[in-house]
């Protein structure tokens, strides 16, 4: 509908098209429900590529979706197929994610207005469909994603990363649970205070204002890398809000000497508020360390990463997590070593034979530490929930299932 006027447009003003787009992306928009995703600022751009045709831009407002040419700003989103995948999604409610899932649809840039634009445009009204919505807590504001019904299953990523790594784990267990995967206070859209301690206890104290800015008793967590360490600090802190944990290449207290501990006490990670960090330069670095870095999971997670490192607060959070990782005590009364033993929730560990950063070797010492324990080994690296997750996900079904 060029020229659509909006005193004789009889659509919602929540849905606006202009111009003559593909049918299939009209559908999206006609669909598109304003309460199933969390936009940051309350605007957003975001760009829909169809391949051998022309680009279109969905401008999210406070006062809905607007569908127009692609113009000259820089979309905060990009999502990329060609005609035939972006027909099954518009034919399909359940299309768009498995479409991504497949490969045949790209998001690039934040995956979650991304994602999210999928969830708002899918036109599901079952109870339990994708949503995206923030959670005002004591610790300030969190971004969550989830879906499912049932007991409750909380997801808690990894030191640069966000709720997005669990997207496979989110749509793998939705059927039976329902599973919320949390931005970390300092990541992705949750806040950044510039005060927080961003150490175990502090984001497990994160995870229990989740869970009762939700109205949730207790849960089973699932945590990768940093927050498989959140997790197991969550167990230890609040038992009885933590029934089970599964715990993927979880980030444990170094056993062998700290060389660099005394520098690290120091006030370091503010210096992210100066520190220059422009992306023509900062962004092909990372892409060059991450395998893969410049196309599918690697480089979504490479864009997730940069979003928040790229600003001073996101980078403040970033060095100050990092440090308090490698600062972890070990030992003596406040050492997680120590400390393992007395961890009440029923607990598996996964581990990544070709891990880099988690050494399958840690399993020798957990069992030492925690002989209750269960190990699963795989054949993948750091992230198991998007190296192997069929595997991955079967183990943990049968953990929460009490198998």
């Amino acid at each position: 509908m060029a020229g659509a006027d909006p005193q004789t447009d009889e659509r919602p003003l929540h849905r606006r098209v202009h111009d003559a787009p593909p049918a299939a992306l009209v559908a999206l928009i006609e669909r598109y429900d304003p309460e199933l995703i969390d936009v940051p600022g309350g605007s957003a751009r975001v760009r829909l590529l169809v391949a051998d045709e022309r680009d279109w831009d969905a401008v999210l407002s406070p006062g809905g979706i607007d569908l127009r040419p692609a113009g000259d700003p820089s979309p905060d989103a990009q999502l990329s197929a060609d005609s035939a995948t972006w027909q099954s999604i518009a034919d399909d409610l359940r299309g768009g994610m498995a479409a991504f899932r497949a490969g045949r649809l790209r998001i690039r840039h934040s995956l979650h207005l991304g994602v999210g634009f999928l969830a708002a445009t899918s036109g599901s009204a079952e109870p339990g469909g994708l949503r995206f919505a923030s959670v005002e807590t004591p610790v300030g504001r969190l971004s969550t994603l989830s879906a499912g019904l049932g007991d409750p299953v909380v997801c808690i990523h990894g030191l640069g990363a966000t709720k997005a790594s669990f997207l496979p784990t989110v749509a793998a267990l939705a059927p039976e649970r329902r599973v919320i995967a949390i931005d970390l206070p300092g990541f992705g859209e949750s806040d950044k205070p510039l005060s927080a301690s961003y150490d175990a206890p502090y984001f497990a104290a994160a995870v229990s204002a989740l869970l009762d800015g939700l109205g949730i008793e207790s849960a089973d967590l699932i945590g990768n890398s940093m927050g498989g360490r959140v997790a197991l600090e969550a167990g230890l802190l609040y038992p009885e809000r933590v029934r089970r944990m599964a715990l993927l290449a979880p980030a444990l207290a170094w056993l062998r000497d700290r060389r660099w501990r005394w520098l690290l006490r120091g006030p370091l990670p503010k210096l992210g508020l100066i520190q220059p960090a422009p992306r023509v330069i900062t962004e092909p670095i990372v892409r060059s360390l991450v395998p893969g870095g410049r196309d599918g999971w690697s480089a979504a997670g490479v864009d997730e990463f940069l979003r928040s490192y790229l600003t001073p607060r996101g980078r403040v959070a970033f060095y100050e997590s990092a440090r308090n990782i490698y600062l972890d005590e070990p030992h003596g009364d406040e050492g997680l070593w120590t400390r393992m033993a007395g961890l009440e929730p029923e607990t598996l560990f996964v581990w990544g034979r070709r891990d880099q950063l988690v050494p399958v070797g840690f399993r020798k010492h957990v069992e030492r530490a925690l002989p209750t324990g269960r190990h699963l080994e795989l054949d993948c690296g750091h992230v198991p929930q998007l190296e192997a997750p069929e595997r991955t996900h079967a183990a943990i079904r049968g953990l929460l299932a009490g198998r």
